[in-house]
């Protein structure tokens, strides 16, 4: 069930911020817009991009997350919105820092003098679920501790509750929901945004990362002090470095902005493919510029709450799936979507092939510069969905991550060929791992086990045919089984709801019949056929 008190929430900051405003400019020439308090209201004194950012702050972390993500696709919205929401990438007003100091000798049991020489008072930084504070510990060292808001995590519990029931409430009424797994999306990403509040996991990320990018020029990730970090608290080394955002100060100085997008796809892919751990939370607010070198630029990433992995048939599927569009192959794009079971097996190949070309194709009439990564996501799953596609929800992480970077790219260089960057390391990730060289290392690796198997050969192969013959056959009979409970099932349903809508009627009609005759009835007649009709409607109402 779907709670109130959130969707009042969401409503009064609607209304409150006069987002009707918004709404109106997209109804304009719809007769929705008689309904909107835009029409008849003067327009307010604040532009609508403004408004919007304060009511996200309003309604909280989620909602000022999913304003941070938007800020990135400049491709997508208005200059002016894009501006505004990239505000909240650093600049939501921090809470008292009286509380952040109370919360730090609270959590490491002492009182600042004895950690900290010193230690700012004003916030650093201030984001959606913390706040960062510079100080320095008692050996020199510069740092930055961050604290958690102290009523972020009620926040979070509160919106989630909400859109929990939303979510339920539509895989209810909605096929396409059901077909996304919504409630498994939703839950993933409540579980994500829960795993934030715990900064011990984010220091062990933080760590992570490090030591993956130790002898790369593409990353850095500071140091972790972990004997004085816990749940609430976390100290990390203080690094000095550009707000990737700034492409005034970048350019002031001297950096090659291009390099810099390019390596951003390379640090991506490299993330995905090559270490199997990213960084899913890549919005400019969380990555600085790194111009010691100005003619190479390398970025430094903070905040490493939110990471992704992915199992090795995940990794496999998007990656064929990319060079296969690289290659305009549309039918192995098809195929690999029925082989993986994202669409059903009983799906037509040639007619998926056909939708999916239909839609990609139009991508190669543009200039390489001009294909969006997330355009391209979108257009296939519209095709995919058409085939009953089911979204598994470990890849909606991946999916956001992609539009951040792609957002990130074409900030810093509008003419950014994605492609001509992440086709090389996709060849030679597939070259790898799939390669002749792998191929004879993993036959190697298991020759003990082949050579027991070897006898066992001429026998499987000459039983083979039959074998997958009985197992279609097998297969073809429980999928019409499966088609037949269905029917009976959807029937049930219909029947017992027929049931419950004629036992309204007629409860509803003698308690309409009996308040016309007005009692005591005119006769023992009425009175018992109306006694009769309540109970039999009862019987309808309670029936199973």
């Amino acid at each position: 069930m779907i709670p109130i008190r959130p969707v009042f929430r969401v409503l009064y900051a609607g209304l409150r911020y006069r987002l009707d405003t918004i709404l109106s400019d997209f109804v304009a020439d719809h007769w929705l817009r008689w309904f909107l308090p835009a029409t008849y209201l003067p327009k307010p004194k604040s532009s609508s991009a403004t408004r919007l950012k304060q009511a996200l702050i309003h309604l909280g972390p989620i909602y000022v997350k999913f304003g941070q993500t938007l800020s990135t696709r400049r491709d997508l919205l208005p200059a002016e919105f894009a501006d505004e929401l990239a505000t909240l990438q650093a600049k939501v007003p921090p809470f008292d820092s009286k509380i952040a100091v109370e919360r730090v000798e609270q959590e490491l049991d002492a009182p600042l003098a004895e950690l900290f020489t010193s230690f700012e008072q004003e916030a650093l930084a201030s984001a959606s679920l913390a706040q960062v504070h510079a100080a320095t510990l008692l050996d020199g060292s510069e740092v930055v501790v961050k604290v958690i808001r102290p009523d972020a995590e009620e926040a979070i519990h509160r919106d989630m509750r909400m859109i929990k029931g939303v979510a339920k409430f539509l895989e209810r009424v909605s096929g396409i929901a059901r077909r996304l797994h919504m409630i498994e999306v939703v839950t993933d990403y409540e579980a994500a945004i829960l795993a934030e509040l715990d900064l011990t996991q984010e220091g062990k990320n933080t760590t992570r990362l490090r030591t993956n990018f130790a002898s790369s020029e593409l990353l850095y990730a500071p140091r972790v002090y972990t004997h004085i970090t816990t749940k609430n608290i976390l100290v990390l080394e203080r690094i000095r470095g550009v707000p990737v955002s700034d492409l005034e100060t970048l350019n002031a100085l001297g950096a090659d902005v291009k390099l810099l997008a390019k390596r951003g796809v390379e640090t991506f892919f490299t993330q995905v493919f090559d270490h199997n751990f990213f960084h899913a939370d890549m919005h400019p607010g969380n990555i600085f510029v790194d111009i010691t070198n100005p003619k190479k630029p390398s970025y430094i990433a903070v905040d490493c709450a939110l990471f992704g992995t992915l199992s090795t048939e995940d990794q496999t599927f998007i990656a064929r799936n990319i060079i296969a569009f690289f290659n305009r192959d549309y039918g192995e794009i098809a195929r690999l979507h029925v082989e993986s079971g994202w669409v059903p097996d009983e799906s037509k190949i040639e007619e998926f092939e056909e939708l999916i070309q239909e839609l990609l194709e139009p991508f190669f009439e543009k200039p390489l510069s001009e294909i969006s990564f997330g355009q391209f996501l979108l257009n296939l799953f519209t095709a995919a969905r058409q085939f009953e596609m089911e979204v598994r929800p470990q890849l909606v992480l991946l999916q956001k991550t992609l539009l951040q970077v792609e957002g990130l790219g074409r900030q810093l260089d509008p003419n950014l060929d994605l492609w001509s960057t992440a086709k090389p390391f996709m060849d030679r990730w597939m070259k790898t791992k799939y390669g002749p060289l792998k191929t004879i290392q993993a036959t190697l690796d298991h020759a003990p086990e082949i050579m027991l198997e070897l006898p066992f050969l001429p026998e499987l192969l000459a039983t083979a045919r039959r074998t997958i013959t009985k197992l279609n056959y097998k297969a073809a009979y429980q999928h019409q089984r499966i088609n037949e409970l269905n029917t009976s099932l959807q029937r049930a349903k219909r029947a017992s709801f027929a049931r419950r809508f004629v036992g309204v009627l007629l409860l509803g009609g003698t308690v309409i019949a009996w308040n016309i005759t007005r009692a005591p009835p005119n006769s023992f007649f009425t009175s018992t056929l109306l006694a009769v009709i309540g109970i039999c409607g009862l019987i309808f109402l309670l029936s199973r």
